[in-house]
């Protein structure tokens, strides 16, 4: 059964295509990995009707992917949409591919669950809405899938950079 094929399911033939979204990703990254004179794993994999792909280290000791990351994740952000468009230039579609490096993105998501977490309870505690500080999309979506699961609702205000979570009460 082909991705083309009018009759395969529709879960199976996305899954094919997002993990041919990490395949063209890794060899994009690679590619750059060489020309950095990195050293690094590719892992890949299907996370949420996304292509995940993550730059790892062979040497848990050895920090120099962090440079890809950059101190507040916008060279990984850069990174990131780089990748989508080689992407998106074999492919021909835009793709949302999610791209980690060294654990920054897991290690910030769970900064951000804390971060939310500690204003639902001021929200719940006062009833008034709580206003974060700016955050990129990524950190958006992890502070509203945090307010979702918690039972509040939380909207997005503001024009980039300047673009920030609003946290409500139900």
């Amino acid at each position: 059964m082909t991705s083309t094929d009018p009759e395969a399911p529709v879960e199976l033939t996305s899954t094919k295509r997002l993990e041919e979204e990490g395949e063209i990703a890794a060899d994009y990254l690679e590619e750059l990995l060489d020309i950095a004179d990195l050293d690094g794993d590719i892992d890949i994999d299907v996370d949420h009707g996304r292509a995940a792909v993550e730059i790892v280290s062979e040497d848990p000791a050895d920090g120099s992917l962090r440079r890809l990351a950059g101190a507040d994740g916008e060279v990984l952000d850069a990174l990131q949409e780089l990748t989508r468009l080689a992407v998106q230039a074999k492919t021909g579609e835009r793709s949302r591919l999610m791209l980690d490096v060294a654990g920054y993105r897991s290690a910030r998501r769970a900064e951000l669950v804390t971060v939310a977490t500690e204003a639902i309870a001021r929200v719940k505690e006062s009833g008034a809405p709580v206003a974060l500080a700016a955050m990129n999309p990524f950190e958006r979506k992890v502070v509203h899938d945090a307010v979702a699961a918690a039972g509040l609702t939380s909207d997005s205000d503001g024009v980039e950079p300047e673009r920030h979570v609003v946290i409500r009460p139900a």
